[in-house]
């Protein structure tokens, strides 16, 4: 572990190029350049509150703003998008480097280092203009929003620890990038981001309890709807779990990662 961490001390400068080189490169001769990283997330959260909100609004008690059912979806899909990005991209991250993998020497952990960065970058913007969006429908942050410091951390934490998993193991079975988009759109909808839990029959919401991205959205939309602490001993066990996955998926990384390059 701590050779992984002198690794990307000393390569340091190549991570950032990295990010910066992609954010660049996915931009380059569009016009609006990063805004498409908060307008495409923006633009599902608008389809999604247009179709629904007529449906679910009015149940969402305890929020008097019009655009209830709006800010509920936009705060559960900041956990989602942050979630789904780095599982979807870590899940295809070494076939798709394969060929740098082959050819140079330079550490592999830089590799996942550079999703993370990447995609809490995107987060962080989509952030800042959700804020916009939330104080232009009347609703102000409250100080129980630096509450979600930690848990962009278990979420980045979850994330990469499946996406590790997932991404060593899609090395060898190529299936496995097949199936997992699949079961990330089921997931998608097994959480409650576009509807509220309160809908759900108690059989429902008792196999809520295996999701661990179910206290997480809930998480957020509490901080950011309702302006309420999260319960720590719910958030503390996931947290714990995220954890577990994580020092899994590296010691995973770490013991595959010559095989890998050799079936690559």
């Amino acid at each position: 572990m701590f050779g992984m961490l002198r690794a990307l001390w000393c390569y340091r400068g190549f991570v950032r190029s990295s990010i910066r080189n992609e954010l660049v490169a996915r931009f380059a001769r569009s016009r609006l350049g990063g805004l498409w990283m908060i307008i495409h997330p923006l633009a599902q959260v608008a389809i999604y509150a247009l179709i629904l909100s007529n449906v679910l609004a009015a149940k969402l008690p305890g929020i008097d703003n019009k655009f209830a059912y709006a800010l509920y979806l936009m705060a559960g899909m900041l956990a989602w998008n942050l979630f789904s990005e780095i599982v979807g991209r870590c899940l295809n991250l070494f076939v798709e480097q394969g060929n740098l993998m082959k050819k140079i020497s330079f550490p592999r952990i830089t590799l996942p280092v550079i999703v993370i960065g990447s995609s809490l970058l995107n987060n962080v913007l989509l952030f800042a203009a959700l804020l916009l969006v939330f104080a232009l429908l009347g609703h102000a942050p409250t100080v129980e929003t630096l509450w979600l410091l930690p848990l962009t951390l278990t979420v980045v934490a979850l994330a990469v620890g499946i996406g590790l998993v997932l991404g060593v193991i899609n090395v060898f079975v190529r299936d496995i990038g097949q199936v997992m988009p699949i079961i990330l759109q089921v997931w998608f909808w097994f959480t409650p981001i576009v509807y509220p839990v309160s809908i759900l029959s108690d059989s429902i919401k008792d196999m809520m309890r295996f999701n661990p991205l179910y206290p997480i959205v809930t998480a957020y939309q509490n901080i950011l709807v309702y302006g309420k602490s999260p319960d720590l001993q719910v958030i503390t066990t996931t947290a714990a779990v995220a954890l577990g996955l994580l020092v899994l998926g590296l010691f995973l990384f770490r013991r595959a990662a010559p095989e890998m390059v050799d079936s690559l």
